[in-house]
């Protein structure tokens, strides 16, 4: 049975960078940083980064929910992510995009006013 998103593992060669840029992103340090593996704790999901295994993207995509697509999609790329598929409604007041990480991951963001996180 699927309970929801936990956690979402992008790969970056280069893991202390990888590590600074999501910092930067998130705005807070990772809960776990070690030369395998870094956590962030982002809303009570995980964002895990490891240095090994294929970068790029792949075919899967975890959105992360903000509260305004726009603004996030714009500080993303002003942070160094690159435009992949520009921000859209979707239907229903959800918007979504996708940008390419410097690592070169995809990482969506969807703001979905419909989504309430559990109590």
């Amino acid at each position: 049975m699927f309970q929801g998103l936990r956690t979402v593992v992008y790969t970056a060669e280069n893991l202390s960078e990888a590590v600074a840029w999501y910092r930067s992103v998130l705005g807070e340090e990772p809960y776990f940083n070690e030369p395998y593996y870094a956590g962030f704790n982002v809303g009570g999901y995980e964002l895990g980064l490891v240095p090994e295994g294929a970068t790029g993207p792949g075919g899967q995509v975890a959105y992360w929910g903000v509260p305004d697509a726009e603004a996030a999609f714009a500080r993303l790329l002003a942070l160094g992510a690159t435009s992949h598929e520009a921000v859209h409604d979707v239907g229903g007041g959800i918007r979504l995009g996708t940008v390419l990480d410097p690592f070169a991951n995809v990482l969506g963001i969807i703001q979905n006013p419909h989504f309430q996180l559990p109590a």
